[in-house]
């Protein structure tokens, strides 16, 4: 369940990015952040307040779920964006793809006590080498400016992504009554916290601008439930279920759905990339495989 809700989390984003690209001419980054936050969470506190019974946490555990919002969601994603407006989406996708995964097995090693099998960690590095090249081989033009803070900015969002991935892991393998819905609640509302502080330091614009504000609003709807709601709460369920870093490792394979994404679209696709596509589908396979051994051994 976990390794099929992370992959399910990667088509969200593949299929939520094309409609997020769209809406940004009419958003900035951090206000898209925010108003896309703001509807998942009405979202959610009217699944868990109407259909779920309540929880009870220790007042440490939401402390926990909301550090790891904070980290992963609020700082991590604010670091991505930085990183995209200083050395293009080609090459931010590639640092933070590749080095969130490992930063996320060595941190839960230390963490947690969770390792990996010599078996996983092939499929890692397949899947991770193969994604490289399938965003290498899709990039549509070469890097103009060159600013070496973007590079740190990307580290910088990989990092907070492993830490939020691991917190999470933590609390919801703790917490067996926690449920993925109030974990995704906790943890966005930890994102959106800051998220509105940069949106005060900065003064930010805080309301979007179109010419066809109905087709905005019906794009942004639909790419907030599927890429936002949705997409958080299947992350919840796949780390409850899944080791973090083999979690991390296919949600990082949205780079190839993006492909099946493209395609319907009507979009060509070189024989290179699929060759790629392959080979992470390979990687998918064996991670997959060895951890069904590997549960299977315990």
């Amino acid at each position: 369940m976990g390794e099929l809700a992370a992959l399910t989390v990667a088509l969200c984003w593949a299929i939520a990015a094309r409609m997020f690209r769209v809406l940004g001419a009419s958003f900035s980054p951090l206000s898209l952040n925010l108003w896309k936050g703001v509807v998942a969470i009405v979202l959610l506190v009217a699944v868990t307040q109407i259909w779920l019974p309540p929880v009870s946490l220790p007042v440490s555990a939401y402390g926990w779920l909301l550090l790891s919002g904070i980290i992963g969601i609020g700082i991590g994603d604010t670091c991505f964006f930085q990183a995209l407006n200083r050395i293009g989406d080609t090459q931010s996708v590639l640092i933070t793809e590749t080095l969130a995964p490992i930063f996320t097995a060595l941190l839960a090693m230390v963490w947690i006590a969770e390792w990996l099998t010599w078996q996983q960690w092939i499929g890692i590095a397949v899947v991770l080498f193969s994604v490289d090249m399938v965003v290498k081989v899709r990039r549509r033009t070469e890097l103009h400016l060159f600013a070496p803070s973007g590079y740190i900015f990307a580290a910088v969002a990989a990092v907070c992504q492993a830490v939020g991935a691991v917190v999470s892991r933590d609390i919801l393998t703790a917490y067996p009554a926690l449920d993925a819905f109030n974990a995704s609640l906790v943890r966005l509302t930890g994102g959106l916290i800051i998220i509105v502080i940069l949106m005060l330091v900065l003064r930010k614009r805080w309301l979007p601008t179109s010419d066809e504000p109905v087709t905005m609003w019906r794009t942004f709807a639909l790419a907030t439930i599927l890429g936002t709601a949705a997409a958080l709460y299947l992350q919840m369920v796949a780390f409850a279920n899944a080791q973090a870093a083999v979690v991390q490792t296919l949600i990082a394979t949205s780079a190839v759905m993006s492909l099946a994404v493209a395609w319907v679209a009507g979009e060509r696709t070189k024989r290179a990339t699929l060759l790629w596509s392959f080979g992470a589908l390979v990687g998918v396979t064996i991670l997959v495989a060895a951890g069904r051994m590997s549960g299977a051994g315990h």
